[in-house]
C-alpha cells in the first residue's frame, strides 16, 4: 500500500529506486560495500567474533558466584542461543554473500529485521526479547572491532552489484556518518533519505554536491521504510512516497527525464567564460574532498579549486591519522590533476558534524560536550595538537613545488590563533629548508565563518592575502542555530538580514583593501543568490563541480552593475528575500524592453 514521508527538501530533482537501509546501533559501525574475494574473509571476521562472544559468555556464566540468582545464568543461555540462531548469524552471511555488505553493516542490517518482528509479537515476554538481542548484537560489533580490520578496510570505487539487478538505489537511514558518506559518494545511489539532519547537515551538502536528490529530517523514514521497498524521492518537495502506483511511477519518470534534458543543455556552457551581461569577469572555482575530485573539477569548466577539505584525508583510517608524506602525494596529486590552475587547500577541519575515528582525552572531553560545534574543532583542534599541524603544513608547503597552491585556515576567530598559525607555518618553512626539501611561497588566507571574524575583518586583513566565507557555519552561528538539529532546521535562514549584512560587509572590506575574496559555502552554489552576490561585488565563487554550470548560466543572465542599485533595498528590507524577488522582476522587464528598443 501505497503512502508518503514528509521532511526536508535539501536537493533537489527526482530518485527513484529500491531503499538500502543502513539500521542505526548504538554501537558505531562502518558502513561499505566488499568485493567478490573479500566475501569468505568477511565471513571469517563474523564468525570469529561470534565465537569469541560464546567464549566470553561461557566464562560469564561459568564464573558466576553459587549465590547468584539462577535468572541470571538462564540470560546468559538466551544470549547464547540469540548467538547460534540461525535468524541472526545465519542471515547475516546471506547479507554479505548477496547484498557485498561488510560484515558490521550485515549484522546491524539483520539486526533491524529482526527487531521488527519482535515489536511485532503478541507475546509480552517474547517482546522484550529484542533488548537481549540487541546486547548480543553489540557484543558482535565490539568484538569485531577488537579484531584485525584494517585488511578490510573499503576499497575505493566498490559499488553494489549483482543483488539489485539493474533496480536504482536509494538510501535510507537515520542519519549517515560524514565518514560514510565519503565512501558511499563512490557508490551507486540515486537518492538519500534520513531520519534527522537541517538543510546543511552533512548529508544534505554532498547530496547536493553529488547532484543527487535528498529528503532529510524525514523522523521514522528508517523504521517505516523495509528492505527493497520501491520508493519515490520529491527533492523539490521533500516527499518520499513509498510503493508508488504505476501511475505516479510514471509521472516521476516523466520528470526525471526532463531534468536529464536540463543538466544536458547546461553541460554545453562547459568552456564558455562567466562573464556578467556588463562585463564583469567571475571566477567559478570548485569545491573538493579528495584528490581523484579534481577529475571532475575540470571536466565541469572550473577555473580552480576554490576549496580541498582535507579533513577527509583523515577519515575511515581505523584511527590512524595521515603522515606528511601521505598527505604531499595528495595534495600533490590535486595541483598536478588541475593542470596550472590554483588549488585552494583548507587545513582539517575536524570537529562538530566531522569527527575523527582516534580520539585524544582532550577530544573525548570535547565529545561529550553539550555543544560540540562550540568546542575544539578546526584551526583550535590544529593549534592544540602541533605535531600534526606541522606535519599538514609541511605537506602543502612541498605541494606547491608542483603549481599553484592557496593555504586556507579555518574558523580563525582570534588574533591570537592568527599570530599562532603564522609562528607554525614559518616553523614549517624552517623545517623544510633544513631537510632540503623544495617549496613555494603560499598565498594565505582565512575562512569567515564566525561573526568574531567578520566584524574583526580589518584586522585580519593585515596578515592574510585572501579570505574565503564559509556561509553554513557564519549562519549558524550568527542565527545560533546548529544545522544538523532537524528540530530548529526551520529557522537556519540564509536570507536572514543579520547573516546578508555581514556577508556584504566582509565582501566591501575586503575589496577596499586590495584583497580577493570569495564564497566556499552552500549559498556559492545556490542560484537563487548568485544576482545578489554579484550585487554586493563579489568575483569568487567555489561549489561542488555539479553545481557550476547553473551558476554560470545565471551569472551570464545577470547585469551586476544594474543590481548593484538595488542591494541597498534588498539588504534594508525586512524580508530580504521578497525584496530580492522584486528586484528580479523589475530587472528582467528592464531587460525585456532593451531589448525591444534594441530591436
Amino acid at each position: 500500500m501505497s503512502f508518503q514521508v514528509f521532511g526536508l527538501p535539501v536537493s533537489r530533482g527526482v530518485a527513484i529506486g529500491r531503499a538500502v537501509l543502513v539500521a542505526s546501533s548504538r554501537v558505531d559501525v562502518a558502513h561499505y560495500f566488499i568485493d567478490e574475494d573479500r566475501v569468505e574473509p568477511e565471513i571469517a571476521r563474523l564468525r570469529t567474533a561470534r565465537d569469541a562472544v560464546a567464549s566470553e559468555l561461557t566464562a560469564l556464566q561459568r564464573d558466576l558466584p553459587a549465590e547468584a540468582p539462577a535468572e541470571l545464568s538462564a540470560l546468559l543461555d538466551v544470549h547464547l542461543m540469540l548467538l547460534h540462531d540461525d535468524a541472526l548469524t545465519g542471515a547475516t552471511k546471506q547479507w554479505i554473500h548477496e547484498r557485498h555488505y561488510n560484515a558490521e553493516w550485515a549484522l546491524s542490517a539483520q539486526l533491524e529485521v529482526l527487531a521488527r518482528q519482535f515489536d511485532e509479537m503478541e507475546d509480552e515476554y517474547l517482546r522484550e526479547r529484542k533488548a537481549d538481542l540487541e546486547q548480543v548484537v553489540e557484543r558482535l560489533l565490539r568484538a569485531m572491532a577488537r579484531g584485525p580490520a584494517s585488511s578490510f578496510a573499503p576499497a575505493p570505487g566498490v559499488a553494489p552489484r549483482d543483488f539489485a539487478g539493474e533496480d536504482p538505489l536509494v538510501l535510507v537511514a537515520n542519519d549517515i556518518a560524514p565518514a560514510d558518506m565519503l565512501q558511499f559518494k563512490r557508490s551507486v545511489f540515486t537518492g538519500f533519505i534520513t531520519d534527522v539532519g537541517g538543510k546543511t547537515s552533512h548529508t544534505a551538502i554532498v547530496a547536493r554536491s553529488m547532484d543527487i536528490p535528498a529528503v532529510v529530517g524525514a523522523r521514522e523514514a528508517s523504521r517505516i521504510i523495509r528492505q527493497d521497498d520501491w520508493l519515490v524521492i520529491d527533492g523539490d518537495a521533500g516527499i518520499v512516497i513509498v510503493d508508488p502506483s504505476a501511475i505516479v511511477l510514471e509521472e516521476y519518470r516523466f520528470r526525471q527525464r526532463q531534468s536529464t534534458l536540463g543538466r544536458e543543455r547546461l553541460a554545453r556552457l562547459r568552456h564558455t567564460p562567466a562573464v556578467t551581461l556588463d562585463g564583469e569577469r567571475v571566477e567559478l572555482l570548485a569545491n573538493i574532498e579528495m584528490p581523484s575530485d579534481a577529475v571532475a573539477a575540470l571536466e565541469a569548466g572550473a577555473v580552480g579549486v576554490g576549496l580541498f577539505r582535507s579533513e577527509f584525508l583523515f577519515m575511515n583510517r581505523n584511527g590512524e591519522l595521515p603522515g606528511e608524506d601521505e598527505q604531499f602525494e595528495a595534495y600533490r596529486m590535486a595541483v598536478e590533476a588541475m593542470k596550472g590552475l590554483p588549488v585552494t587547500i583548507r587545513t582539517v577541519d575536524i570537529g562538530a558534524d566531522k569527527p575523527l575515528d582516534r580520539m585524544s582525552a582532550n577530544e573525548l572531553r570535547h565529545e561529550h560536550a553539550l555543544n560540540p560545534a562550540l568546542g575544539l574543532r578546526a584551526i583550535r583542534w590544529s593549534l592544540s595538537e602541533p605535531g600534526m599541524f606541522r606535519q599538514q603544513l609541511r605537506a602543502i608547503l612541498r605541494a606547491s613545488a608542483y603549481g599553484k597552491v592557496k593555504l586556507l585556515i579555518p574558523m580563525v576567530a582570534h588574533l591570537s590563533e592568527v599570530k599562532a598559525t603564522l609562528e607554525a607555518l614559518a616553523r614549517a618553512r624552517q623545517q623544510l629548508t633544513e631537510a632540503g626539501k623544495a617549496f613555494t611561497q603560499v598565498e594565505i588566507g582565512a575562512m569567515i565563518e564566525v561573526p568574531a571574524s567578520a566584524l574583526m575583518l580589518p584586522a585580519f586583513l593585515r596578515h592574510f592575502d585572501f579570505v574565503s566565507v564559509g556561509t553554513n557555519d557564519l549562519i549558524q552561528y550568527t542565527l545560533a542555530i546548529d544545522r544538523a538539529d532537524e528540530a530548529v532546521a526551520h529557522l537556519y535562514d540564509p536570507w536572514h538580514p543579520a547573516v546578508l549584512g555581514l556577508l556584504a560587509r566582509v565582501i566591501a572590506q575586503a575589496r577596499a583593501a586590495g584583497k580577493q575574496v570569495s564564497v566556499c559555502g552552500e549559498m556559492a552554489g545556490d542560484p537563487e543568490f548568485t544576482e545578489l552576490l554579484l550585487a554586493m561585488g563579489l568575483r569568487s565563487l567555489s561549489m561542488h563541480p555539479s553545481q557550476i554550470a547553473a551558476i554560470k548560466q545565471r551569472v551570464l543572465r545577470t547585469d551586476a552593475k544594474r543590481w548593484s542599485a538595488h542591494l541597498e533595498r534588498v539588504l534594508t528590507a525586512d524580508d530580504p528575500q521578497l525584496a530580492a524577488m522584486a528586484a528580479a522582476r523589475a530587472l528582467s522587464s528592464a531587460q525585456r524592453d532593451d531589448l525591444v528598443l534594441d530591436s
